[in-house]
């Protein structure tokens, strides 16, 4: 017997003003403006995706000491955008990522459950933590958690939101007209949350919610991370998108989820995916090398190389060779709040590795810079990519893509004209919404509190 198609997961990314996208491109668009996150919702729904996903800044990056205008510029609050969507969309899932490290389990707890009832049963909420003292400057406690004490914190924030969303049971409320009864317990919200962390009690102000709780994303790629999702969270948004190392990384998930007394379609394997459509697999890898260099311009390369050296390196060309100084170990970074200095802990030897590779293949600083940062995950004509998010997903190296387009707001458009219908027609994705929920789209349960299971089982 053939093994059943397994569904596929899609999602869209509205990454704002990054290093993904072209946001000097004509087409490109505002990336405050409510009209552009519209654009994007009403595209998503109308390709039957099962979510927005929204990324979160909490401080201007910098470089140098000065705003990096070429990345990332900020980011209009989360909660206020997911509301006004919820108002111009109908099944789309909501989600917002917001930090566990510098907000409250109320304040936050209050917020999604709120979403939640706005929109119907669409609230997803991406727990992250935040891992450097230059964030932590806007905030009153200011400096940072040790990486343990980040997801200590992040654990028991989540255990206490959920604490919170469940003080109701979803039945309190009975409204009686004739008898004037509004509630049917008067304790409806009660809490208390003694902790490491947290020392809270009172009585949560928001009924329970249509899903019960949002749907819980985790972003965290260390072994911390993968066993936080494997205990806690409904999905995980990975960055494996090739068929090796997204096996690997899944399969690894997957099989933490039994210790936690979990099964493996209770947590969702969805990495971030780019592409690039042409009408023939040539033009999209055409297309594919102009988009990079428009990502990577002159500038944004020499910022790039400043991650690794350390130092100012605006004198040098970007279509030169690479510097022939060594890099700067210093404890004190250029590229403040900037997460991919984490990925370059020993400067030195990546400085030997790229010097090896750019004068074997006689590359420049930007040609550098492009051949060794992210690419594209997906690039060909319609049907190839279709075939390759397909064959990914059937050889389990996904659940499905969150996908993040290079031109906002429009860029998810030719996908979903193009790609989503050749997955329609092989059975692997829907034609319409079967439910209403967010959950529902991502075929996971609704949530039963404890004091519902004792009443069903009175």
């Amino acid at each position: 017997m053939s093994k059943a198609l397994k569904q596929i997961h899609l999602a869209a990314h509205f990454p704002g003003v990054n290093n993904t996208t072209v946001w000097s491109d004509p087409r490109a668009g505002s990336h405050i403006e409510f009209s552009s996150f519209a654009h994007f919702a009403r595209t998503a729904e109308r390709a039957k995706f099962d979510f927005l996903f929204l990324a979160e800044g909490l401080r201007l990056r910098e470089q140098g000491g000065k705003i990096y205008d070429l990345d990332v510029v900020g980011r209009p609050d989360t909660f206020t955008v997911l509301s006004a969507l919820a108002a111009v969309t109908e099944r789309i899932g909501l989600t917002g990522t917001i930090n566990s490290t510098f907000n409250e389990p109320y304040e936050v707890a209050r917020q999604f459950a709120s979403l939640d009832h706005l929109s119907g049963g669409r609230a997803a909420w991406n727990v992250v933590t935040s891992w450097d003292a230059f964030t932590g400057e806007n905030f009153r406690r200011g400096g940072f958690l040790p990486q343990e004490e980040r997801y200590s914190r992040a654990k028991e924030f989540l255990a206490t939101a959920t604490e919170l969303f469940d003080s109701w049971r979803g039945d309190e409320i009975v409204a009686d007209q004739a008898s004037g009864a509004f509630l049917a317990d008067a304790r409806a919200g009660a809490f208390a949350h003694r902790g490491q962390h947290f020392d809270i009690a009172g009585q949560f102000n928001v009924p329970r919610s249509p899903q019960g709780r949002p749907v819980i994303f985790q972003a965290g790629d260390s072994d911390e991370g993968r066993e936080f999702a494997a205990s806690s969270a409904d999905a995980i948004f990975g960055r494996h998108g090739t068929l090796k190392e997204g096996q690997a990384f899944y399969a690894d998930v997957k099989s933490r989820l039994a210790r936690h007394g979990r099964t493996p379609d209770q947590l969702l394997i969805l990495p971030a995916a780019t592409f690039v459509l042409g009408d023939t697999d040539a033009d999209a890898q055409e297309l594919a090398h102009e988009v990079r260099r428009k990502q990577v311009s002159g500038a944004t390369a020499i910022k790039h190389l400043e991650f690794v050296w350390n130092r100012d390196l605006s004198a040098y060309d970007p279509d030169g060779p690479l510097p022939d100084i060594d890099p700067d170990p210093g404890e004190h970074t250029i590229a403040r709040g900037r997460a991919q200095v984490r990925n370059y802990r020993d400067p030195l030897a990546v400085a030997r590795e790229w010097r090896e590779l750019a004068e074997a293949n006689q590359w420049s600083i930007r040609d550098l810079v492009i051949e060794t940062g992210n690419r594209q995950t997906f690039i060909g004509s319609p049907a190839t990519v279709a075939e390759t998010i397909n064959a990914l997903v059937q050889a389990d190296a996904a659940d499905g893509f969150i996908l993040v387009p290079h031109i906002t707001p429009g860029g998810l458009d030719v996908f979903a004209d193009t790609v989503v219908p050749l997955l329609q027609e092989r059975g692997v994705f829907r034609t319409e919404y079967e439910g209403t929920t967010l959950r529902d789209h991502l075929g996971l349960a609704h949530p039963v509190t404890e004091a519902h299971q004792e009443r069903a089982a009175s």
